[in-house]
């Protein structure tokens, strides 16, 4: 099994700012701050964290075909 991939840009649905952020490997990331608008970023229904909904790249338990509610 390949490691994950744990730097995932984010963009901001609000403005279109992006930011490349590292991911936990251990947890779920529930909430981020745009730090252009400081809109306050949560995931989208269905999704387990802000990078599945936001980010250029899956959370690394999804990209390990897991889930993050376990």
């Amino acid at each position: 099994m390949s490691e994950p991939v744990l730097q995932s840009t984010i963009t901001c649905p609000e403005c279109g700012h992006k930011k490349k952020e590292t991911m936990p490997t251990d947890s779920c990331q529930w909430f981020i701050e745009c730090e252009s608008c400081d809109t306050l970023l949560k995931p989208l229904p269905g999704d387990c964290c802000v990078f599945c909904s936001y980010g250029s790249v899956k959370c690394p338990p999804i990209q390990a075909g897991n889930s993050c509610h376990d």
